[in-house]
């Protein structure tokens, strides 16, 4: 059964962008094998990423996530059982948020600030759709 997970959290170092290239490489290496899907933003010390894959594997690795201390304030968004995936084409993609056009962002919250502790799971959904429709998302699968 795939499922699709949600989070967002705070960077511990501020200085994220170096943790951010060490992230998206793990996850880059290790996803593959495990049939693990989705996508990484990252920008004003906040992460927010989006996992796809089987129940058993996407649970294990929001286990594994919680417990890194490179963030804190962990909190789950959004997770529900999916009958296709949405991010297929990587095995993490990367949106480098201080890139956005803030107009973008500015669709689904009220600041032009990336905030998903201030907005539903469903709104930070969406804006990741619009980043991928819109060729905002780098990175391979």
């Amino acid at each position: 059964m795939l499922v699709r997970l949600l989070y967002v959290s705070k960077a511990v170092d501020l200085q994220g962008e170096n943790h951010t290239e060490a992230i998206l490489a793990a996850s880059r290496e290790h996803n593959a094998s495990k049939g693990i899907t989705g996508i990484l933003c990252y920008g004003s010390g906040i992460f927010l990423q989006a996992i796809e894959g089987g129940r058993e594997q996407v649970n294990a690795l929001y286990n594994m996530l919680v417990q890194d201390k490179r963030h804190k304030d962990v909190v789950l968004l959004h997770y529900e059982e999916i009958k296709h995936r949405r991010f297929s084409g990587w095995t993490m993609g990367q949106v480098n948020v201080a890139k956005l056009n803030a107009s973008i962002v500015l669709k689904y919250s009220e600041t032009p600030v990336l905030d998903p502790y201030s907005v539903s799971g469903d709104v930070s959904l969406s804006l990741l759709e619009e980043l991928m429709a819109t060729a905002s998302i780098m990175g391979h699968a």
